[in-house]
């Protein structure tokens, strides 16, 4: 079992890095933004990209709300919206990356094959306050074509791929046949992944005065993007994670009202441990109620609701750190093998605490979209001391249920069997969805199957579901509850295995606490003559320790109870 546990453990410590890394990019699509420029800015950084997976006609909003101009500024102002096969190619790009995409039509990275629009504005003047950045009609979006192609191949790829052809000719009938909302810009034509760049720059003013300050010259801009789909503003890609946070919601409320009804009836059987299940449930429950109404907020108001998603990070990672607390201190016995821990109490609280510091430090930095660096410098102690745990459960699990063999309890041997089934389960699964998710989305150069990301977060989830059910129906109330529970008349070990445990634990070493005579028999120790001593002088009834009382109402007393007995 020692041998499994290690070899399983050691797996998942080399494959749980690259489980962690993936993680760091795990941040949820808003779909409401507010873009302000002003004139000192503009000079560093004039191009500005949003992000986002797009139902099909989504329809993009690009709306003028403010502005402060000293004086009259032509300002020039342009965007481009770009589709791409490849969700990595999306939302792997920052500032420095811009300028290769804006207003290009070929492929930039090998795969990342879509469509484009790109649409330039006249000329505005700031001091105007009033603009209308809408279209009449959408752009009709053209095809990426590969950087090494010519312009002869491009003609021929179209004329010999019929199926292209006939889909540009849809896509170009949907887009100029359908009805512009006010303040929307463009319709994406396909469900994937987009990038909408906006690009704003000063072309400056007849009427600027001269040898004015730079006060003077200043002006602010303000714009809001919005990116509108069937199901509002949530994103294609996180539509099916936000379905799985409301069907865990409904499971773990039926599971605690189950719980709570299964600990009322048999409230006089309890066990210590099924409080720690019970207190596990309900902060699963919380959890998965906490998501789901942030991804009802980012459906219906565009934006997230930063304090809402910490609370969130911070209630799953004590969650988390709670309910490996309860695998360790179920795999050393509390409670079923050993009445208290003892000395490891102090070891269990300290990983505890060490794991719940780890987790809350790594999730906040995560979802507050820190640096790469700086998050995955979090992550990987954090994947470490789980791999640790791993292998402290295994041990202790292997422990305990020779302990079991050897005083011979097959009721509670056959419950730790089952549950170190569980988790032998739970190990190789976790190793097999993370060569799964390696392969498919980590070592490719091309994250095509973007529509499966979601499964990435949600099989942890349920994975840790379903070993939480089995550890309920294993520990669940019932009468017969307290079968499992520490009973030192039946607990206790006899000579005989006190005997075999010591074998087999100084196996191969001298034992110096007894003394050989030298026809070869053992010497009494002093603790067997201390105990005859006792037998001979002290009295083993009560009628003869009646005068070893103190006082006479005790002697009294005492007489009164042995003529009853008589």
């Amino acid at each position: 079992m020692a041998t499994l546990g290690g070899m399983s453990v050691s797996l998942i410590t080399l494959l749980l890095f690259l489980h962690v890394i993936q993680q760091i990019q795990a941040v949820l699509q808003t779909g409401k933004w507010v873009l302000n420029v002003d004139s000192k800015n503009i000079h560093e950084q004039n191009k500005f990209i949003f992000t986002k997976t797009l139902f099909k006609d989504s329809t993009v909003f690009l709306q003028w709300m403010s502005e402060d101009c000293k004086h009259p500024v032509n300002l020039s102002i342009s965007w481009y919206l770009r589709s791409s096969r490849c969700y990595d190619e999306v939302f792997g790009l920052d500032n420095s990356d811009i300028n290769n995409y804006f207003m290009m039509h070929t492929e930039v990275r090998e795969g990342g094959t879509g469509f484009f629009v790109f649409h330039n504005y006249e000329p505005m003047e700031c001091g105007q306050h009033v603009h209308e950045l809408a279209v009449k009609s959408f752009d009709v979006p053209r095809k990426i074509m590969k950087s090494e192609s010519t312009a002869s191949e491009r003609e021929e790829t179209v004329g010999k791929n019929a199926t292209t052809k006939s889909e540009d000719e849809e896509v170009q009938e949907r887009m100029t046949s359908s009805v512009v909302p006010p303040y929307a810009v463009a319709r994406a034509w396909e469900d994937g992944p987009y990038m909408f760049i906006v690009h704003v720059e000063e072309t400056g003013s007849s009427s600027e005065p001269r040898g004015g300050s730079e006060e003077s010259k200043a002006w602010k801009l303000q714009l809001e993007i919005r990116m509108l789909g069937p199901y509002q503003y949530i994103s294609v890609s996180e539509w099916p994670l936000m379905c799985f946070y409301m069907v865990m919601c409904i499971i773990y409320v039926l599971l605690g009202v189950l719980w709570l009804g299964l600990s009322a009836c048999y409230w006089r059987d309890l066990l210590r441990i099924q409080f720690w299940i019970g207190g596990v449930v309900f902060l699963g429950m919380l959890e998965k109620a906490v998501y789901y109404a942030e991804f009802q907020s980012i459906r219906y108001n565009g934006v997230s609701v930063q304090g809402a998603v910490v609370f969130a990070e911070i209630l799953s990672a004590v969650k988390r750190t709670l309910a490996r607390v309860l695998v360790i201190i179920a795999s050393l016995g509390y409670g079923i093998v050993k009445p208290r821990l003892g000395a490891l109490l102090h070891r269990v609280v300290g990983v505890g605490l060490v794991y719940l510091t780890f987790s809350v430090v790594e999730g906040v930095l995560r979802v507050n979209t820190a640096q790469d660096d700086l998050v995955l410098l979090a992550a990987i102690p954090l994947a470490v001391l789980d791999s640790a745990l791993c292998w402290w459960i295994f041990i202790s699990l292997a422990q305990t249920m020779k302990l079991l063999r050897l005083r011979r309890n097959l009721v509670k041997l056959s419950l730790y069997r089952h549950f170190t089934n569980t988790l032998i389960f739970t190990v190789i699964a976790s190793v097999i969805f993370i060569i799964w998710m390696s392969k498919t989305f980590k070592f490719s150069k091309c994250q095509s199957d973007w529509r499966e990301l979601w499964i990435d977060d949600a099989f942890w989830r349920f994975l840790f579901s379903i070993v939480l059910l089995v550890i309920m129906f294993l520990w669940r109330p019932s009468i017969n509850s307290q079968r499992y529970a520490f009973t030192p008349l039946i607990d206790e070990m006899s000579d005989e295995e006190k005997e075999e445990m010591r074998n087999e634990t100084f196996e191969g070493m001298k034992i110096r606490g007894m003394k050989m005579e030298s026809n070869g028999s053992a010497k009494a120790s002093k603790v067997d003559e201390d105990l005859k001593w006792v037998e001979e002088n002290i009295p083993s009834s009560i009628a003869d320790m009646a005068p070893l009382l103190d006082s006479d109402e005790e002697n009294i007393t005492t007489q009164f109870e042995i003529s009853k007995m008589e």
